[in-house]
């Protein structure tokens, strides 16, 4: 909270004291108008009687926990009998022989005792004891584990995250059982305060850019964070780039194999997507799958996808420097057939371009919004019943459908970067329009430029890619095996060595 808000609120940090009824109230007008919240008032067989609330939120807990660990023990356990509890405080006696759950804990702040009340723990205040017994008892409905829709995978395993963070945390942990596994929870935004997990691997993760993290995550400064989306914007380099500088991902092994390679991850409580970084421009083309299946094959695949980038980005701008500029470099024959197909078509070459990718994205869009059978009968029906209807009209080119069916075609190769890929191609169409190859070799120039003035959390945007080490190329345009990969990231990691090397102590 900021310091406006704690001078507004005489609620702000005030402790708990012995008077029940006292503790009672500020809850109360905390929590007022809130149907969800229930108390629950127990007479304990004390000698004099003592009162008790157990409070929680409907909906948020285990009703079984809540009624056979936590209600059921208060109600018929012996309070007179110190025979059950011989030299023992009653706190004591509450705490480790009547709240029979895993984790119980004490709390002295009020406001932090909501806090934990309103993430689903359950709150036993007694009287005379001037704190509270904060009990985890959650049991919301969360969705089931499943492959996640965007990162399927023909071999690798088939669970993705959840909105649950616990539930994450676990799927990563089961991956990375060493107690080097480091998680450190925050709460960011002033009102909702949304939980969020920073994990990283203490001894191969750079100290530099964990405390860099941590610098920009205390600057965060909104009131609900509901997606992961909301914080990359606030801690990404360079925000007005089309370039992605964090990465997401849903997949509990992607995470964890960045991990190993020096990275953090940052999980958001009620969301299934990850954040990954520092998140360079060679992980575009790098997929889980790569990992899983032969590096003859991985490193195949990883050349078609550069290649597919270049031809999703410069396709068009190509086709239209070649048939405004430079007509002698194509062979007569095609040059005939192109201007035959031009003839009677109103818009010069650029224009045709422009027109089908917009239409093209257009369909893109179209298809991903709308629920899956129609989205597709859509992307793939209204492309041909569009191309064909504007080469009919005289509208576009036959050749020019193509060049756009191409492009659009290769960036489905890299769907990691289906934005990246639409404003370069837009900026090189632009650039060669005007003068040709000239025109696109200065913005691919310019473009380059650009990416080489970037940084990731104090990386260069271009590592490895631009390494003169040769086992910095091992993993990077190819896939080398894994007994050739004897070394992390080079500016990543720490503990540069990836083989076990027998002869030195796990850390």
């Amino acid at each position: 909270m900021t310091a406006a808000a704690d001078k507004k609120s005489p609620q702000v940090g005030r402790n708990f004291n012995c008077a029940l009824g006292s503790n009672i109230k500020v809850i109360q007008k905390i929590l007022q108008n809130d149907g969800l919240v229930i108390y629950r008032k127990i007479r304990l067989d004390t000698n004099p009687f003592r009162a008790c609330y157990v409070i929680y939120v409907d909906g948020m807990v285990n009703s079984d926990l809540l009624n056979e660990n936590i209600l059921r023990h208060l109600l018929i356990f012996n309070f007179g009998d110190r025979r059950q509890a011989p030299k023992m405080s009653f706190s004591d006696v509450l705490m480790n022989r009547v709240l029979s759950t895993g984790n119980v804990q004490t709390e002295k702040v009020i406001d932090s005792a909501i806090q934990s009340l309103l993430y689903g723990n359950v709150l036993v205040l007694v009287d005379g004891i001037p704190f509270a017994f904060v009990i985890d008892a959650k049991g919301w409905e969360i969705r089931s584990i499943s492959e996640p829709e965007t990162e399927r995978v023909v071999r690798g395993p088939r669970e993705g995250f959840i909105e649950n963070l616990i539930t994450n945390l676990t799927m990563i942990r089961r991956k990375m059982i060493n107690p080097a596994l480091k998680m450190v929870f925050r709460d960011i935004g002033t009102r909702t305060r949304t939980k969020i997990c920073i994990i990283y691997i203490e001894g191969i993760a750079r100290p530099e850019i964990i405390q860099e993290v941590y610098r920009r995550l205390d600057k965060v400064q909104l009131d609900g964070i509901l997606e992961p989306e909301y914080i990359i914007e606030f801690i990404r380099d360079a925000p007005l780039s089309p370039y992605e500088t964090i990465g997401t991902t849903e997949r509990p092994d992607t995470a964890v194999g960045k991990l190993l390679e020096g990275r953090i991850v940052i999980m958001v409580d009620g969301s299934p997507f990850a954040i990954t970084l520092p998140y360079l421009f060679l992980e575009y083309f790098q997929a889980n799958k790569d990992y899983y299946d032969s590096f003859l094959y991985s490193s195949a695949n990883r050349l078609l996808r550069y290649i597919s980038f270049f031809l999703t980005t410069s396709t068009p701008a190509i086709y239209v420097a070649l048939v405004n500029f430079h007509q002698e470099m194509i062979p007569t024959r095609l040059l005939i057939s192109i201007a035959s197909a031009k003839e009677g078509v109103p818009f010069p070459a650029a224009i045709e371009a422009f027109i089908m990718l917009m239409a093209f994205q257009l369909l893109r869009e179209a298809g991903v919004r709308l629920p899956s059978p129609v989205g597709q009968a859509v992307s793939i029906v209204g492309a041909l019943i569009l191309g064909e209807a504007a080469v009919t009209a005289k509208i576009i080119s036959a050749p020019m459908v193509i060049v756009v069916a191409l492009t659009g075609i290769s960036g489905f190769l890299v769907p990691e970067m289906p934005g990246v890929s639409f404003f370069l191609s837009l900026f090189f169409l632009f650039s060669s329009s005007f003068i040709g190859f000239f025109g696109y070799i200065f913005a691919v120039i310019a473009v380059t430029i650009h990416m080489t003035s970037l940084r990731s959390f104090g990386l260069p945007y271009l590592s490895n890619l631009t390494s003169i080490h040769g086992k910095e190329l091992k993993d990077t345009v190819v896939r080398a095996p894994w007994w050739w990969m004897t070394y992390r990231p080079r500016l990543l990691s720490r503990d540069k060595r990836r083989l076990a090397d027998p002869g030195r102590p796990e850390p």
